[in-house]
């Protein structure tokens, strides 16, 4: 059947690619393990350095597919990108959906290709699924429109994120499934071992959910030449080259440089605490079926967060306000080391305001003086900066887990793993303080002589 390209007139969401675009954001985004993430690992029989690792090696397959990814979808059409996107999620989930336990180099094989099978999935739809509800807009209907269609679609996958983190850890504890099952009137009797694959099992539900909508969405200008000038290569390169002319106008632009790397600072070390809530949790007493719960809580303080920031940059100078981040930050960072049962949820909610309020301001600043020509490839400079960070410390955290765990086998001989592994994570968030302070520090210092080098440069262009 031909696609039509005649304009439409009404609403939006009457255009059915519209409608499937916010229909595979909630799909993709709303993950039932996401309140049980680190545990998870955990349980499956992994270490924490092994998570530390494969979550490197899911941030730098972001890093290395984003760019040529972009090209892709010029190349291959983004209709066939989003499927890619896709089926590569059904194979993520699959794939530790159904490994068996026991043999720790297969579980850790399988969780390898897990990672990496997520990164490309990111990695291509970033961006994508966007391009195709604006262009459908533009060709069928009104891109005025556009604000309406992010206000549902952020409300939708917010909507689906609180049902997915409120049902993720409840299914995931098997003390709240064998009362249901209980209360059902089956005498079933579940462990850890298999309720731990409940959140997975509804995950790839939904990823099979993503495929019949990504495969139900349409190209908004059939006919278009697959290949565009100069060939893959050539468009691939040129990729390349559109990004490292990007990287040279930051390195020459003092306050576009202040704002990435300050944000990549923050950043990395808010997201390495955040991948490792769920373990956190447990040392401080909390029940994993309430993971859920705070996860939702969570999603709520993003729908306040971002109106406090707004206001923030329409009253405070960049500088106080990374102030304000700063401080926010290192207080959470420290309060997170005290481990208070309970109590000690409130630093890790802290750890949240602060990465909201970086992500909202490095997105504010960076629009506001990227030109319109670049914009979005000084954006994706900075998704790549942040990524490679987070890389690097996850690296450093699976080093300093091994030497932490050693010194405790040292210490402790003949003492319980689960002991061990805990007091080494206990330690190891001891460190987080110090590194922030190092890497704002560091980040500092080589804006200042950056910005001084530039300075120096542009005078010494005004006396010529």
């Amino acid at each position: 059947m031909m696609y039509s390209m005649e304009k439409q007139h009404g609403s939006p969401f009457a255009l059915a690619n519209v409608r499937r675009f916010i229909a595979f954001r909630v799909f993709f985004n709303a993950r039932f393990y996401y309140p049980v993430f680190t545990i998870l690992f955990l349980d499956y029989g992994l270490s924490i350095e092994q998570f530390s690792l494969l979550n490197t090696v899911w941030a730098f397959t972001i890093v290395l597919a984003e760019i040529p990814s972009g090209a892709l979808a010029d190349l291959i059409g983004r209709r066939r990108l989003l499927i890619t996107t896709s089926f590569c999620m059904v194979a993520e989930m699959g794939l530790i959906a159904f490994v068996p336990l026991g043999n720790s180099a297969l579980v850790f094989s399988v969780f390898l290709a897990n990672r990496i099978l997520s990164g490309l999935a990111e990695a291509m739809a970033s961006g994508a699924d966007e391009a195709m509800a604006y262009d459908t807009l533009v060709s069928q209907g009104d891109p005025g429109d556009w604000p309406r269609v992010l206000d549902i679609q952020m409300r939708m996958q917010h909507a689906g994120y609180l049902v997915a983190m409120t049902v993720g850890a409840a299914v995931y504890d098997p003390g709240t499934v064998n009362r249901v099952l209980h209360w059902l009137g089956w005498s079933i009797e579940l462990g850890q071992q298999d309720t731990m694959r409940f959140p997975v099992y509804l995950t790839l539900l939904l990823a099979l959910l993503a495929c019949g909508t990504t495969l139900g969405m349409r190209d908004p200008k059939p006919g278009a030449p697959a290949v565009l000038a100069g060939g893959p290569m050539a468009r691939t390169g040129q990729a390349f080259r559109i990004t490292l002319t990007a990287g040279g106008w930051i390195l020459q632009t003092p306050f576009a440089m202040a704002v990435i790397l300050f944000g990549m600072a923050f950043d990395h070390v808010l997201r390495m605490l955040v991948t490792m809530t769920s373990q956190y949790f447990r040392l401080i007493g909390l029940p994993e079926a309430s993971f859920g719960l705070i996860g939702s809580a969570v999603a709520l303080l993003g729908l306040v967060v971002p109106r406090i920031a707004r206001a923030m940059v329409e009253g405070n100078s960049p500088g106080r306000n990374l102030c304000w981040v700063g401080g926010i930050a290192l207080v959470a960072v420290w309060g997170l080391t005290l481990f208070v049962p309970w109590l000690g949820l409130l630093p890790m909610m802290l750890v949240f305001v602060a990465m909201m309020f970086t992500s909202f301001f490095t997105s504010h600043y960076l629009n506001a003086i990227a030109d319109s020509g670049q914009r979005a490839t000084v954006l994706s400079f900075k998704g790549l900066a942040f990524n490679a960070a987070y890389g690097l410390i996850g690296i450093l955290y699976a080093a300093l887990i091994v030497r932490l765990r050693h010194r405790q086998e040292m210490l402790h001989p003949g003492a319980v793993r689960t002991l061990v592994e805990n007091e080494a994570f206990r330690q190891s968030i001891g460190w987080f303080p110090w590194y922030l302070l190092v890497a704002l520090t560091v980040v500092f210092l080589v804006w200042r002589w950056r910005s001084r080098a530039i300075s120096g440069e542009t005078g010494q262009a005004g006396k010529g």
